[in-house]
């Protein structure tokens, strides 16, 4: 068996022969980037926005409530794996459910291949994400609600302060702490996903995140070092989020507590 020879740096960018390669040198990888940040800032942000809003009505008294607060846990409890097969057989632009309905209701004329059409996919995979995930976020701001004093709400109800002055004063201020612990799982989640994606829409270049596209030159191109070099990248670029996240709190309690 002959000697290895040490590549270095070689699979994450080289110059050779007038040109650069390496998965830095991909542009499909920094397609990947691209759809993976962008993913991950726009579900994100629309979990925490919806996540709030279904917290605060499972936080309000009803008739029933502890039957709502159990069923909207659901999409939560569902493997992602089985939830985007169904969604994608939902979304399915033959026989989909989601076709027939706004083709019913007239919004579209024709049947759209939700998952297969570039301008229509990422979001397609964003409103599945999005539909898992809100129980999540909404079951921790949902702990953080059922904290909160109850006579800084009674005052303001006595001062005849609007609900919506008191909620972006007194509420969101308070449940800050939750929410910036759902939105750094959430990140991190997102950063890194993977089976939603790849159910829905397999190597499609306008929506394969760098988890898919590590996965694609291993397992795919059998390419195990442009595999191993995407895949350190994402771990990188994770742990940097974390990084960035743990500063930023830390000054945040330091603030504070000056």
């Amino acid at each position: 068996m002959g000697a290895a020879n040490l590549i270095g740096f070689e699979n994450y960018l080289v110059y050779d022969d007038g040109r650069w390669y390496g998965v830095l040198a991909d542009s499909v990888w920094w397609q990947s980037v691209w759809n993976t940040v962008y993913f991950s800032v726009v579900s994100v942000s629309l979990e925490v926005v919806f996540g709030v809003m279904v917290a605060l009505i499972l936080n309000a008294e009803f008739k029933g409530r502890v039957i709502v607060r159990a069923a909207v846990l659901i999409p939560w409890a569902i493997p992602t794996i089985v939830s985007a097969q169904m969604w994608a057989w939902m979304l399915n632009d033959q026989f989909g459910i989601i076709n027939h309905m706004l083709m019913g209701l007239g919004v579209i004329d024709a049947p759209i291949a939700w998952t297969a059409n570039a301008t229509y996919s990422m979001w397609a995979v964003i409103m599945v994400d999005v539909w898992k995930t809100i129980p999540f976020v909404a079951l921790l701001v949902l702990a953080a609600l059922q904290m909160l004093p109850k006579d800084c709400y009674e005052a303001a109800e006595v001062d005849g302060i609007h609900p919506l002055r008191v909620f972006f004063k007194v509420t969101l201020p308070l449940i800050t702490p939750a929410l910036m612990v759902a939105v750094i799982f959430r990140l991190l989640d997102a950063l890194r996903v993977f089976d939603v994606i790849y159910v829905l829409t397999s190597n499609s270049t306008s929506t394969m995140s760098m988890s898919v596209y590590a996965r694609q030159q291993l397992v795919e191109f059998q390419d195990v070092g442009y595999g191993s070099a995407a895949s350190t990248l994402l771990f990188l670029i994770i742990a940097l989020a974390t990084v960035a996240y743990l500063y930023v709190g830390r000054k945040q309690i330091q603030l504070g507590g000056d």
